[in-house]
Order: C-alpha cells, then structure tokens, then sequence
C-alpha cells in the first residue's frame, strides 16, 4: 500500500493531543492499512498535518517509538517499521504492550550479558570487590523493604557487579540497553512497584558470588531475570496494569 493510502486510515485528532494518542492514532493506521516490517511509514509532515497536531508532537512521539525499536529512521530516506504493531482489543493500552514487547527484546539481550558479567564476576572478583557487592545488596534491599525510591541503590549494586567482572564495557553496554528504551512518564515499567518480586533474589546472587559460586551465581541472574519477564508478560496480557 502507498504512504498515501496509509494516511486515509488517519483523521484529525480531536485536540491537539500529545503522546500516546497520537501513537494510539499511528497504531492504529498501520494496522488498518496493512503495513508489516519494513515498511515506509508516511512522511512525519504528512503525518501531523492529517493528525492536526505539530510537527514537533509528531517528532516526540516516534522519538518514542525509536526509542521502543518499534521503528527506524534513516536519513534522507525515511522511517521504517522495524517491530510488528498491532492495536490492543483487551484492557491493556496499546502503548503499555508495546512497550513491554520492547522490554522483552531487550531483556532477550540481556540475558546473554548478564551471564557471562555474573560469571566472570563469581571468578574474578577481589575479596573488597566482594564484600563491596554484599554491602551494597543489604543498602538496596533496605530501601526496598522501606518502600523509599530504589533505582540508585540497585545501579550501585549492578554496577558493584560490573566492575567486579574485570571489563567496564559490560556495564558500559547494559546501561546504554536500558537508556535507549524510552518509557512514557506513566509506563507500569517505569514504577517502583515494578519488578519488586526480583528483589529477594539479589540477596541469593550477592552470597553466590561472594561464595565464589559460579553457578549459583548463574542461577541466581537467571532467576531474576525470568521474575521480571513474568511481571512483564503479566502486565502485556492484562494481569496488572
């Protein structure tokens, strides 16, 4: 189908809305009109004048969806659709599951790093980098157990890990991972309630690599991993929202 026969399946937005209901309206089109991976989307311009919204609200939100690796832009070329997008029928806003799709490619990644981090790390770290790892476990899950703000201390114990491992690029590369996937201000991936069943598990990978367990280490990685990939898969299927 033609960029401009995607556009008949657009009408103005009744205001000039910001965010996820122009992603809702683009969702929708592209379901509507057919178009798959690989696929041209529309030109950004064409897009907002038919939406009746700004070119710079068009701009955030495929920022967004860039962000999501939902679509790609190339330069002088145009923007593609990188990730199927399909409208949501149940409870769940098509936004929140295409979000948590885009969560789950990237944990995908993830696992494969974070192994091969918590391995070397149950090997090579020095006895301070080790006491430094549980040290850091008890701050993070105090915070959690408080029910105050945990990102900071679950960096610091990540990252505690990181560099334990004896190579800087892995978390060089894990935090780049996570930065690049962009999640709206009120994303169920964004709050602290979430990924909170994971925690109890940190405290099992601190002791195996402080035991110089390299299996429980890889067990224990891998368990948090698959907690938070259920959670994920919970939210997308409409469990919580």
């Amino acid at each position: 189908m033609s960029q401009g026969g995607a556009l008949s399946y657009l009408v103005p937005l009744e205001t000039r809305t910001r965010g996820v209901a122009v992603l809702d309206a683009l969702a929708a089109m592209i379901e509507s009109a057919g178009l798959t991976i690989g696929d041209r989307l529309p030109p950004e311009v064409s897009l907002a004048a038919t939406l009746g919204v700004g070119r710079s609200t068009m701009r955030e939100a495929l920022n967004r969806w860039e962000g999501l690796g939902i679509i790609k832009r190339r330069q002088g070329d145009g923007t593609y659709l990188t990730a199927r997008v399909q409208t949501s029928r149940g409870l769940v806003p098509t936004m929140v599951r295409l979000e948590g799709e885009a969560l789950l490619r990237l944990m995908e990644v993830r696992r494969t790093l974070e192994n091969d981090v918590v391995r070397k790390a149950a090997i090579a770290a020095n006895p301070s980098q080790r006491a430094e790892i549980g040290r850091l476990c008890t701050v993070l899950l105090i915070e959690v157990d408080a029910g105050r703000p945990w990102r900071k201390a679950d960096h610091a114990f990540h990252g505690a890990i990181y560099d334990a491992s004896g190579n800087p690029m892995y978390g060089q590369i894990l935090a780049n991972l996570d930065h690049a996937l962009e999640r709206g201000g009120d994303s169920p991936f964004g709050a602290d309630a979430f990924g909170l069943d994971s925690f109890p598990i940190h405290r099992t990978l601190a002791d195996a690599i402080v035991a110089e367990d390299v299996e429980g280490s890889v067990a224990a990685i891998n368990a948090i991993l698959d907690s938070v990939e259920n959670e994920v898969k919970a939210i997308v299927a409409g469990g919580a929202v």
